[in-house]
């Protein structure tokens, strides 16, 4: 598969913020959202095997799959196979446009599902079969840029049986949660309101 980077930190954002992490970034996306950080991601990157990719992984706690979109990879679903046989959790960070019936069902596996608001540009490439998929362990990212996003992500939650926790984080990672941390408490919602960790301590540097 096509790898643009694989380094160690941590966690940046979601359930398992700040848990040591060895991040594989696989190359190519199928969406263009209008506020993506991760651009570089799109084309180049480096072909590598599975059994390359594990030797590159090691032993380690946790890997988060990422992209671009990894599920666009023909070996992905083998990849996430191979690391939870050595008992690795695997964070399989997704767009949500893309169909997730063939990752492995595992407790060891948390999908980490976006679902993209209007501003995105991509609200309109979502797949509504891959909410019956995911289950408690994993997580629901929103992605909030200005308020017909903040009214679109609380109408989706309402309007949505979801079987996990969601988590609404404003667009940059790091600006203005105080609008939205508001709104879930006026709203009384079940939901997480969350920075980028990695931000915080990086800026936007790549490799972090």
């Amino acid at each position: 598969m096509r790898i643009c980077e694989i380094f160690n930190s941590i966690q940046g954002e979601g359930l398992t913020m700040g848990a040591p992490t060895v991040f594989v970034r696989a190359v190519g996306c199928n969406l263009r959202c209008s506020w993506c950080d991760t651009g570089y991601s799109f084309e180049g990157g480096t072909e590598m095997s599975v059994d390359e990719i594990m030797d590159e992984v090691g032993d380690c706690f946790r890997v988060c799959f990422t992209g671009g979109e990894p599920m666009l990879q023909p070996d992905a679903v083998e990849l996430m196979e191979r690391l939870i046989g050595k008992n690795i959790q695997v964070v399989l960070e997704t767009n949500g446009s893309v169909d997730l019936s063939t990752v492995p069902d595992s407790p060891l596996v948390q999908i980490s599902m976006d679902w993209k608001c209007p501003s995105s540009g991509m609200t309109d490439r979502m797949l509504e079969s891959n909410l019956r998929i995911l289950s408690d362990k994993d997580q629901l990212k929103l992605i909030i840029k200005d308020q017909t996003d903040l009214d679109y992500a609380v109408g989706f939650v309402r309007s949505h049986d979801i079987p996990c926790q969601v988590i609404f984080g404003p667009v940059g990672g790091t600006e203005r949660l105080e609008w939205l941390v508001q709104r879930v408490l006026d709203e009384r919602l079940d939901i997480r309101v969350l920075p980028q960790l990695h931000k915080i301590i990086w800026g936007d540097r790549k490799g972090v």
